[in-house]
């Protein structure tokens, strides 16, 4: 079942996305629920919202605005593929901050939104796919990579933080845990590999991953901010 939110303070605006919605999930044979909102506030304070897999989400609302929306869903550590519409794109670049997936410009076209959400749904389907298995006494453990913040070394043990604070130790080197993973995931450091999709800040010295505050090292400073940059135009 996948859960789709639509937010826009114009009912018009939510039919004219509905629709081809619609058609091309029927069409693609897919189980799915659409969920409606006519302004950000009633977006946060639903209990589904925070559960949603993909949002398209109105940037020029009367009351609070579509990244102002965003930001406060982002701070949950809600990892909802973001859709932004707006008619001016202008507003395309802010949407880097929130870690926006793609934005549809108005009037809409219904063969765009279709493509959009077709590439959604693809990378939806990675997400939930992608996991990091690790072999313990009582068996094989698997952990979805979109719940991983970062791999880190402790001399012979590696150390897995999780989105909720968890913390996980494992036997192995970094080096070859990395030779294994997608490319989001990235070196900021000799005992550091972060998953850049958590990644919501890179500075001289340091970057920002969810909760977490990691070190950045001279020689791997370059190749981050190059892969930073390549994920948030992607």
């Amino acid at each position: 079942m996948i859960h789709i939110g639509i937010c826009d303070d114009e009912a018009p605006m939510r039919r004219n996305l509905r629709i081809p919605l619609e058609q091309k999930l029927q069409l693609l044979g897919k189980t799915y629920r659409i969920f409606e909102y006519d302004s950000g506030e009633a977006l946060l304070t639903r209990p589904e919202a925070e559960g949603l897999d993909i949002l398209f989400l109105d940037i020029e609302m009367k009351t609070l605005s579509g990244m102002d929306t965003a930001r406060a869903l982002r701070e949950k550590d809600n990892r909802t593929l973001l859709i932004f519409v707006t008619a001016y794109p202008d507003y395309v670049f802010e949407g880097y901050e929130v870690h926006a997936f793609h934005y549809i410009l108005k009037p809409y076209e219904g063969h765009k939104i279709q493509k959009v959400l077709e590439q959604a749904l693809t990378e939806l389907g990675a997400c939930r796919e992608q996991a990091f298995t690790i072999e313990q006494k009582s068996g094989a453990l698997r952990i979805p990579l979109k719940k991983i913040l970062v791999f880190s070394s402790d001399r012979r043990k590696l150390v897995l933080t999780l989105t909720d604070g968890q913390k996980m130790e494992f036997y192995g080197k970094l080096s070859d845990v990395e030779s294994g993973l997608p490319d989001y995931f990235v070196r900021c450091h000799n005992r550091h590999l972060v998953n850049l999709n958590h990644v919501t800040a890179v500075e001289k010295d340091g970057l920002s991953c969810g909760p977490l505050t990691l070190p950045v090292s001279r020689a791997f400073r370059h190749p981050l901010e190059i892969a930073f940059a390549r994920l948030m135009l992607r």
